[in-house]
Formats: C-alpha cells, structure tokens, sequence
C-alpha cells in the first residue's frame, strides 16, 4: 500500500522511508513511543514492564511485557527494519519463559517499570482497575500468553511462519508500521496484516473452536460466552461499536469512542445490565482523569440531551479512573431466563449506540 496526499486535485504518492534512515532507533525511540501509547497496536494495554528479562540463565529481554483486558500476558515484539529478522522465534521463547507468571509477579514487574512514581500497593491497583476489578481476591492471569510482532516489514518466512503457528491455537498478530517522509513530518502507517483483518472474523472462529475441544469452561462462564456470541451476532443491527470483538466468558465487553483513553463498555453482573465509558488517560494520570470527567460533566445538559436520558456521573474520587453509565431498567443480568436474552442484548446495543453519539464529539474536543 501507499499513501497518498491531495494536492491540486491529484494524488501524489508520499516518499517512503525507513527508520534507519530518520535516524530513529528501536529502543530509543520506537519502543518509548509505543510505551507511552499502545493504540498503534490496536489495542489497549497495560504495559508491565519494558527490557523484562528476569530470569535465570537468559540476557534475552521482552521490548514490551504488557497485560490485556482479559488478563492474558502479552509480547511484544519490535523491530525497525524491513525483515523481521528472527523476531517470531525469540518472542515464542519469551512467551514461554514468561508463561508461569502469577499476578503478584505482573504487578511487581509494574513497579519496577515506574520505580519510584508509584509505590507498590499503587502498581497493584492500576493493575486492578485496568482490569476492572475491586481485589486481588477477584484476579488472575489467564495462564495464556499472546504475541504481536511488530516491525517495518515481515519476510515472507515470518508470514508464513505466524499463519501456521496461529492454526496451531497460538495468537499471533503482525502489525506492520510503515514510515513516510512528509516534508518535514514523519508519518507512520500502521497496519494489521496478520491475521488480515478480511478473514481475521474467519481465523478467529477456527481458534476458537480449536480452544473449545481443549478446555472445559464452567457452567457460568459458558453462559456468559453464549451471551455474548448472541450479542455480538445480532448487535450489528444497531451498531458497529462490536462488529469486530470476539466472544469471551468475561463480564464485560468494549469498544472505543475514537480517542484514547476512553472505553466504552457494555457488562452483566448475575441481576444487572450496564452500559459505560470509562476515562483512563497516560500512565495512570488521575488528575488527567478526573479533569477529563469534569470537562465533560460541565456539557452533562446537552449530552444527557443528545442520549435521551439522564446519567450516572462516577467521579470515583478514590480510584485514578472514572466512568459515565446507565443501567438497564430492571435489571438483566447473566441469570436472567435465556427467553429474555434478545431483549437485554438489545437494549446493551442500542444504548451504547446512543452513548457513543453523544460522548464521541464531547470526547474529541477535548483539550487534552
């Protein structure tokens, strides 16, 4: 692909490069900026620790070791250059040498990245709220690690290589970034190419059916996924805000209002039905946050206007993050009769729909 700029009526390509030649170095630059910002990655995530190699008998580190929604570990990669190198093969080691890892492990690693900005029993809490959890008595890792490889370019060797590993139930995805010189300004393309976004629905219904024969899901998370896949199949009729998500056993589900920082997310308690936006700017930023939550609780009139019904503005003054939601009117949760399924799913959608209109415009003007 190229890019292209506008300029009197035509279309003119805009000059490839490379990082080397930017002067633009791995470590330096490449893995700081996706430190501080995970979104080129397409997705949120906590990272835990950047260089993390502790343990026995390797000087080999992980660039990245970050946490996502799901409790699930995940590596990554990077690589400037154009080839990949043999970067699919070092991240399987370290996605094996990391996958005995317990939470208070991950929430130490998250200390240390920080070092003396936060103290432990805070690194544990950001850990917490990023999973949306209240205790530690509620979390655990997954056991599972996933991989994103990301690089300038992949050789056909490391395609090839991720395809058939991905078949084989590992969860591999290649994110190519791609730079452009644009007079002065740098431009980055970034772009999934595996599993392509095309038959990504496709790669991800085979895995799951290859994870469904090796693991045994309890009754309740069972149901949850059952919900879920529901919702996600018939919530197309009234948004797009969950096309692309997958299935999961997970209270919650989330999609995003176009800017950082800012997760719109449906979930179901045992007798509740919730629709929300979390805020969680930068790195744990409270005082972002709750600036962000007032800016946009100074418009409450015409947003609450724009959604058609009133709001429940959470400060949360005791946690870094804060959330704007609604709940469904009698209840609706997971125990709820599977007859009654259609209607709380699409009550989910068509509320986080409206959430999202009337959130989206606020969020983005945001002076942040």
């Amino acid at each position: 692909m190229t890019l292209f700029v506008v300029h009197d009526q035509q279309l003119k390509a805009v000059p490839l490069t490379t990082f080397a030649q930017e002067g633009m170095l791995e470590r330096k630059h490449l893995q700081a900026m996706l430190h501080r910002d995970t979104s080129p990655l397409g997705e949120d995530l906590l990272v835990l620790r950047e260089e993390f190699g502790q343990w026995q008998d390797s000087q080999r580190r992980i660039d990245l070791l970050c946490l996502d929604k799901t409790g699930t570990l995940v590596v990554v990669e990077l690589k400037r250059t154009s080839d990949g190198g043999h970067m699919d093969l070092q991240a399987i080691r370290y996605a094996a040498m990391v996958s005995s890892m317990t939470l208070d492990q991950a929430i130490a690693a998250r200390h240390e990245t920080l070092g003396t900005e936060e103290t432990v029993e805070e690194a544990r809490t950001s850990v917490l709220e990023f999973l949306g959890l209240d205790s530690v008595d509620e979390a655990e890792l997954t056991g599972e690690v996933r991989i994103i490889l990301a690089a300038a370019d992949f050789s056909q060797e490391i395609t090839t290589s991720v395809i058939w590993l991905n078949r084989q139930g590992l969860d591999i995805r290649c994110i190519r970034l791609r730079p452009y010189k644009l007079g002065e300004q740098l431009l980055v393309d970034a772009a999934q190419i595996i599993p392509l976004p095309e038959a990504a629905d496709y790669e991800i219904k085979i895995r799951e059916q290859a994870e469904e024969t090796r693991k045994v899901k309890t009754k309740r998370q069972e149901l949850i996924k059952r919900f879920w896949t529901q919702f996600i199949q018939t919530s197309t009729a009234h948004t797009q805000l969950f096309a692309q998500r997958t299935a999961t056993t997970d209270h919650w589900l989330s999609g995003g209002v176009g800017r950082s920082g800012f997760a719109l997310t449906v979930s179901l308690t045992e007798d509740r039905a919730r629709v929300e936006c979390g805020i969680r700017l930068g790195r744990d930023n409270a005082q972002a946050n709750k600036m962000a939550f007032h800016a946009l609780l100074q418009q409450k009139a015409a947003i609450e206007a724009a959604f058609g019904n009133a709001l429940v503005w959470d400060e949360l003054p005791e946690k870094i993050s804060s959330r704007i939601h609604v709940d469904m009117p009698d209840g609706g949760g997971w125990r709820s009769p599977e007859s009654e399924w259609p209607d709380i799913q699409r009550w989910l959608a068509q509320t986080a729909d409206r959430l999202e209109k009337a959130l989206s415009g606020p969020i983005r003007s945001l002076p942040l």
